[in-house]
This record gives C-alpha cells, structure tokens and sequence, in this order.
C-alpha cells in the first residue's frame, strides 16, 4: 500500500518519520501487544495514515489543538503519531482529573478536538459546548449514551495512495504536557517533533537497544510514558502495552513475554517489589529497570537485588528535559552526566558553584523544552541562553556522581540552616515500623521554618510509638533536621506521577493516631522540643 511514509526526506528526522522508516523495512515485526493483539509497525502507520488523512480533511490546521484523553491504548499509539504527522498539537488530558479541574484546561486549550476514552467521558460531559463543540467529541470504544458523541473512527479519511500534502516544521509545537505550577494553575511544557526525537534517542544512555523487549506501564498522558514510547519506536523495541499499572499484571507480562528492560516510578517498583514476593514469577529475563520521577526509596533499591536479581538504578528526569543524565551506579538518588551533556550546578547569583556544593541544576541541549505554551503563537518561559532551570538542587561528588537533595521550593532553611526533605525522609523509612515518609517545612515565627513529618506505617505495624520512631531519627540525624511534629498517615499522598504531593500535606489532617495542641496546621501532632536562640529569616539572604 502506498503511504505517506513516501515523502521521508521531510521526516526522517523526526518520531513519525522514525515509524515510517520501520513500516516500510521491518512491517511485520512487533511494535507492540495489547491484551495478546499484536499490533505491527506495518499495522501501526496504516492506521496513523487513516486518522492523519481524515485530521487534514476534516480540516483541521497546524497549530489546532487535539485533546486526548485515555489510558495506554492501541489508540492513544496511533492518535499522536497522526497528531505529529499532519501539525497538529496533541494536548494529552490527565486521566485522574475531574470535571472541575478539566474545564480550565480546556478553556486554555481550546481543542478542535475531543478524543477519549468512552470510561472518562463522564468527566467531560457536562461542560458547555462554548468550551468543548458538540460536534468535536469521539470516543475510541464503547457506547457512550450521549448523542453529541461520534466514533472515533468516523474521523479516518481514505489514503487512496495519494501522498498527504502537508511539509512539517520540527521546531513549533508537537505535544502539550502538563505540568503543576507554583501558583497551582498547571504549565502546558511545549515539545517538537525536533526535541521528542532526542528524547527519544537519548534512551540509548539508558541501555535501551533493539535488542530488548519491554513493557509500558506508565501513563502515556505524562512525559514519562509518552517519551519511553516514542524511545521504543526509536529502536524499534517490541513492548507490551498495559492499559493500566497494574502490579500483577505487569509481573505476568514481564515473564510471558520475557521482557529484559523496564523503566517506572518510584511507586511502581515499591508495588512489583511486594507482589513479587507474594506470588513469585520467572523474572529472570529482566537485566535492566530504572526508576525516575522521584527519589526511589532506599530500602526498595537495597532489597531489589535480592527478589529481582539485578540492582534497582534511579536517575534524573523532568517533563521538561530528559537526556542530560543516565543512571547512577551506587544506591541513593544519584544520577550520571552523560558524556558530552551541557549540565552546570548554579547559585543564586546563576554562576557555577564550587565541587561538592549544593546548587540548581540547569540543562542546556536539543532535548529541553522551548517553553511554556501560554496560547497560539504564545510561548512563555523559554530557556534562558537555552539553559532550562530544573528547581532540583543537588551536589556533585568527587566522583562526578550528581546527587539529589531538595527542589529548590522544597528546601527548607531552618534558623540559617538548610535541610533536604528527602534526607529526613530516607532516614525516617529506615525505622521498620514505617513504610513510607514526607517531610515538609511549615512556618515557624521564630525560626522562619520548621521540620514537620509524616509517615505511613508498614504492612503488619498495626501501631507505633511517634517519640521512638523520632529517637530512631535523632540518633541518625543532626538536631535541627529532626521534624518537630510527626503524623500517622493512612497513606502518604501523591500524584499522579508517584511524587508526594506536599501542597495536600500543609492543609489540616485529622487521620492519624497522635495529639498535640500545638500545631498551626491540624491538632494531631507530636511536638518535640527545640533549644537554642533562633531568628527570623530573610530567604533572601541565603545562598542554596
């Protein structure tokens, strides 16, 4: 069949053009399996024509925006390429957002269309038709009681063998990735054709090569499942497509399919690591996983080894740039420059710091972000000098290894001092009664900021005592770093990207089994005591 795969001099240097490269010289291999159907990369770009034809004749522009919302499926594959192949911007909707949290989105957004996943439709509903047209609805399965909405696949247009007249420009917006702000309205984190294909290629400093076979676990709505698809396109690595992370099923698929690389959130790995250990698999197939996203908890990299085979590697990535580091080779949050990478550490006054100083992290290269996209033909926040600053401090060590210790945001400076949350976290999950920890600062009137903590109590630890678990702490860590107020959670609340989410944890809470009047942010703490003479702070004063 001809194809538009045809005209590759315009794309070959891009993720579409990648997936026509490998339709026209391996089309029967696997591109991927979904529920035990195989989908083809002959298969894949069919598809991809008929949706891209029928985009360009229903008359969608360059630069109209198609919101996708769905979990891993055949479908999402197949809509972003076709989003990639005719320039059009593919706008991926957060799958746990409700309807509240939609509608401001999509305000921005204005979609020319609405593509989902008939389950989530309910989400979108309700909104007006001046936000989201009647006639700009599809859903890609299942029924939906619902008259305004059409099938996905009366937007296919006949290829006819024609080429599809439409050249592409690699450097405007591809993909709009949403990413939470500091003032709580999400960013929308532009990439290109141009930056998604270094993303794509910088995979190979993660040992991923034609030669594995993986699977994809992690949702395609957030960079870190958009970007591992497009890698595995890129090397043209076979995956089994999970609709949904689930444990069990993930382990199930690892050992039927002999999967040998796997990437995933740090929570991910805490799960497969407990529902191995309780209905054991042949996992032996595995020579590579890697955790990104969040700090991976130490205790999950130490025990690894021992029911997995292979060490657990984290290393460094943001929605807005992956590609400057690889994995670190020794536990704890370490990553790896990876040769030839534009990477500084900087200060406050944006100049490099000194070995072995806690600085920003900042990128520069062809896989970072052009910027926020803040409406058509709007962008906002490009890279300074191309120089993306991450918020993420770290230190570099006599090794060249870059170790995490705080965001920049996140870092709390107690009378002068600063303390890493994720420290006293890791120092706080090492007690066998906790399972997992947050660590927050909240305001103080005399010190500026204070230690507050939380914990999750591990399976079987049906209660414990707060001041042992803080003595626990305090032998391991210097008094100022020690949390002042400690709370029993049910659970430690994160995102939908497995990081935890700090901004719940400063509201009031009154599920946990300790009391204390005297705490600004809830009634259920446990205060310890503080000595010293102690200062209000001027943030300004203070270097990272």
């Amino acid at each position: 069949m001809a194809r538009a795969r045809g005209q590759k001099n315009e794309m070959t240097m891009t993720s579409i053009g990648v997936l026509y490269e490998l339709a026209a010289t391996q089309p029967k291999k696997v591109a991927f399996i979904k529920d035990n159907e195989i989908w083809t990369y002959d298969r894949l770009a069919a598809e991809v024509d008929h949706l891209a034809y029928g985009l360009v004749k229903r008359g969608l522009r360059k630069g109209d925006r198609v919101a996708l919302h769905m979990a891993n499926l055949p479908e999402f594959v197949v809509a972003y390429h076709a989003c990639f192949r005719t320039g059009v911007i593919a706008a991926p909707l957060n799958i746990r957002l409700k309807t509240a949290e939609l509608i401001p989105l999509l305000q921005r957004l204005q979609p020319t269309l609405y593509i989902s996943q008939a389950a989530l439709y309910n989400q979108v509903a309700s909104i007006d038709s001046s936000i989201l047209a009647a006639n700009s609805r599809f859903v890609v399965d299942g029924p939906v009681n619902d008259p305004r909405v059409q099938r996905w696949t009366s937007l296919f247009g006949d290829v006819n063998g024609e080429p599809l007249q439409r050249t592409l420009d690699v450097d405007v917006p591809a993909v709009l990735l949403t990413t939470s702000g500091t003032t709580g309205r999400p960013k929308f984190v532009i990439h290109t054709l141009a930056t998604l294909l270094k993303i794509a290629e910088s995979y190979e400093h993660l040992d991923l090569d034609g030669d594995q076979v993986s699977a994809l676990g992690m949702p395609m709505v957030h960079a870190s499942g958009l970007f591992t698809m497009l890698a595995f396109v890129r090397f043209g690595v076979p995956f089994v497509l999970c609709e949904r992370f689930d444990p069990d099923a993930l382990l199930d698929a690892i050992e039927r399919h002999r999967c040998t690389w796997l990437l995933g959130l740090p929570f991910m790995f805490t799960t497969l690591l407990q529902r191995q250990r309780a209905h054991p698999r042949n996992i032996d197939s595995l020579r590579t996983c890697l955790s990104a996203g969040d700090v991976c908890p130490a205790q999950v990299q130490e025990q690894f080894p021992s029911v997995f085979g292979i060490p657990l590697r984290s290393f460094w990535a943001a929605t807005e740039a992956l590609g400057s580091l690889t994995y670190g080779l020794e536990s704890g949050p370490a990553t790896r420059i990876v040769k030839g990478a534009q990477v500084r550490l900087v200060g406050v006054d944006k100049m490099p710091v000194s070995p072995g100083q806690v600085g920003e992290l900042v990128v520069r290269g062809p896989h970072v972000t052009i910027g926020y996209w803040a409406g058509p033909g709007l962008i906002e926040g490009a890279p300074e000098g191309g120089w993306f600053h991450t918020g993420d401090l770290m230190r570099q060590d006599e090794k060249g290894n870059l170790w995490f210790v705080s965001r920049k945001k996140h870092l709390i400076i107690r009378g002068g001092s600063n303390i890493s949350p994720v420290e006293v976290e890791r120092v706080l999950m090492t007690h066998p009664a906790v399972r997992d920890a947050a660590v927050i600062g909240v305001p103080d009137p005399e010190l500026g900021e204070r230690v507050a903590g939380f914990v999750q109590l591990a399976d079987g630890a049906q209660s414990a005592d707060p001041n042992e678990i803080l003595a626990h702490v305090t032998g391991q860590l210097a008094d100022y770093k020690v949390p002042k107020s400690l709370q029993i959670l049910h659970q430690i609340p994160r995102n939908a990207t497995g990081k935890i989410d700090r901004q719940l944890l400063l509201k009031p809470r009154t599920d946990c089994s300790i009391t204390d009047s005297d705490c600004w942010f809830g009634t259920n703490t446990l205060s310890t005591g503080v000595a010293g003479r102690f200062w209000r702070l001027n943030l300004a004063r203070y270097q990272f």
